[in-house]
């Protein structure tokens, strides 16, 4: 079996000013394919870690990708480190002709500015052509461990990832996604011994509120036979293919031929937004509103003045005004409304930081609509809060499309993640 080790390089990603995504995303890739990835690093800016990773991996790995440092800043060291390595001076490669050919107007003005620095490569490597930027990649081999150098841009690191390694994109990988909701990780594994347990399978348990994905790798055939068993066990797992509860909304919709909408309050647009990041969501959202004062409340959705004076903009009243206000303004089959306290001040004793009340509605055939609401408290900050609150409106969004109708009851066991009630 193949063998790999990730390295990240930046001083931003040791002080916590940027998150690593590059190491995860060929992880998952390279795990997929049939890889072992031995160990994934980050590293600060400099010559002497990028030797130190060099020298402890080359030999004893197939593959070694290094990601970053290959910028024009006087912190960007990968280009002198890999030549000091190598043992050979810094050239000039003429493919980032190619780069500055494929710009026009300012951007190529700042390419040709960069050339000094960014068309540089050890004599004894190979240039990599960087199709969403600027910066030439590095390849070499070196005692049978193939070494790739990628700038730090997550795009740039994708798209030439997917260049220089074009097997592990293939298609061919031998795994399957199940994403169950409702349930604790706990719950989930107990109902599936057999998947498990099977020491031909790996099986990785990945929680995320409100939903809790399985990873299955393995020989194919098993793969499929565990994916079917798992399915089985679980009314609510996505559909195959959905990787988020944003897909599987917009899959069962389209599959329909039905529309859906949002009305946000204390989410600010959350929702919709990831909503509309998923490709092709237009066939089936049209719109949606955000109201966050009640002037808003009243003016767009038609919540009653009277319902905000008696209960509040945080209840299960105005929710369900909400979702029926979306129902009707957007022109559409299903709405979900969320309204809520994210926090940091705003709460009372009866309506604490962190609740968060959701209304669901559907159109009926007759012309009238159904109409239900529930309440959750989330723990954590206010960006906590407005997240979970986005992850249960869409569990529920999708269930209720699914059936024709909004859940007599929200898919979260009560106490299970978090306090969960109708």
């Amino acid at each position: 079996m193949d063998s790999a080790v990730l390295v990240a390089i930046g001083d931003e990603l040791l002080g916590g000013l940027r998150r690593e995504e590059n190491c995860a995303f060929l992880a998952r890739h390279l795990h997929d394919a049939g890889w072992t990835v031995e160990r994934l690093e980050a590293i600060p800016d400099g010559d002497e870690p990028i030797l130190d990773v060099l020298g402890r991996w080359v030999g004893r790995t197939d593959l070694l990708v290094l990601s970053g440092g290959l910028g024009p800043t006087h912190d960007d060291r990968t280009r002198s480190a890999l030549a000091r390595y190598l043992g050979c001076p810094l050239r000039s490669d003429s493919l980032y002709d190619k780069v500055v050919g494929c710009c026009f107007g300012e951007r190529r003005l700042l390419f040709e500015r960069t050339r000094d620095t960014q068309s540089m490569i050890p004599e004894a490597a190979r240039a990599v052509y960087n199709p969403e930027g600027s910066a030439l990649g590095i390849a070499f081999d070196r005692d049978s461990t193939h070494v790739l150098a990628f700038p730090g841009v997550p795009m740039e690191y994708a798209a030439m990832a997917r260049q220089e390694l074009p097997d592990l994109f293939a298609g061919s990988c031998r795994w399957a996604s199940v994403i169950v909701l409702g349930l604790p990780e706990t719950v989930v594994v107990e109902r599936i011994p057999e998947v498990v347990g099977d020491g031909e399978l790996h099986v990785s348990v990945l929680p995320a509120f409100p939903q809790v994905e399985l990873v299955i790798r393995g020989d194919p055939v098993r793969v499929a036979d565990a994916e079917a068993l798992v399915r089985s066990r679980f009314s609510d797992a996505l559909p195959p293919g959905c990787h988020s509860l944003a897909e599987a909304v917009l899959w069962e919709a389209r599959r329909q031929g039905r529309t859906v909408t949002a009305a946000e309050s204390c989410t600010g647009g959350l929702l919709q937004g990831t909503l509309t990041e998923v490709p092709g969501s237009s066939e089936v959202f049209r719109g949606g509103v955000v109201t966050y004062s009640d002037e808003m409340k009243e003016r767009l959705l038609g919540v009653p003045r009277g319902l905000l004076e008696e209960f509040g903009a945080v209840s299960q009243d105005c929710a369900e005004a909400m979702a029926r206000g979306g129902l009707w303004f957007c022109g559409v089959d299903f709405s979900v409304a969320v309204t809520g306290v994210a926090g940091p001040g705003g709460g009372t004793p009866l309506k604490p930081v962190g609740g968060v009340w959701f209304g669901l509605a559907s159109r009926k055939k007759n012309g009238g609509a159904e109409s239900r609401a529930f309440h959750c408290l989330f723990r954590g900050g206010r960006e906590e809060v407005r997240r979970s609150a986005v992850s249960c409106a869409m569990a529920e969004l999708w269930r209720m499309v699914r059936d024709g109708r909004p859940s007599l009851m929200p898919c979260f066991e009560p106490g299970a993640l978090g306090d969960a009630t109708a």
